[in-house]
């Protein structure tokens, strides 16, 4: 389990290439004194530099981005700084893509459907080492393994 060095905010690093949704996660986030966004990236090159800079606590991850996608990203990012927890906050429900980026390191896979709620909840969770998957995504992937065997 992951334990913070300080005992201040949750410091996040948003990572999507729509503007739109990055300023409204930003304004979510913001409505939560224990949540504080400390910078945004556009593309995944940026996602990478940003929070080898910037150290935040959880990088909020889109998988679909230009130059370098969410799934390479958090490969990157766990490579070089393993302490960052990603959780994966995207509109693809798609298992391979759920699996490839849990395999890269994400610590949770959101949907872009969830509530504020949920996404509050899970940057809580996997900030303190849990794992975090949205209910449709754990059933596709559990039904995935299943047929497998």
């Amino acid at each position: 389990m992951k334990l913070k060095a300080t005992m201040g905010p949750i410091r996040i690093l948003l990572a999507d290439d729509h503007t739109m949704v990055r300023e409204g996660t930003r304004e979510i986030l913001e409505h939560y004194p224990d949540l504080q966004v400390v910078g945004e990236a556009e593309d995944g090159e940026q996602a990478v530099q940003l929070a080898c800079q910037l150290q935040p606590d959880v990088v909020l991850m889109d998988i679909g981005m230009p130059r370098v996608n969410g799934i390479e990203a958090t490969r990157r990012i766990k490579a070089q700084c393993p302490q960052i927890a990603i959780l994966v906050l995207t509109a693809y429900d798609d298992d391979q893509y759920v699996i490839a980026i849990l395999q890269a390191g994400a610590a949770g896979y959101l949907l872009k459907s969830a509530r504020g709620s949920e996404l509050v909840e899970a940057v809580r969770a996997v900030n303190a080492g849990e794992s975090v998957l949205h209910p449709a995504v754990a059933r596709k992937v559990v039904g995935r393994l299943a047929h497998r065997g």
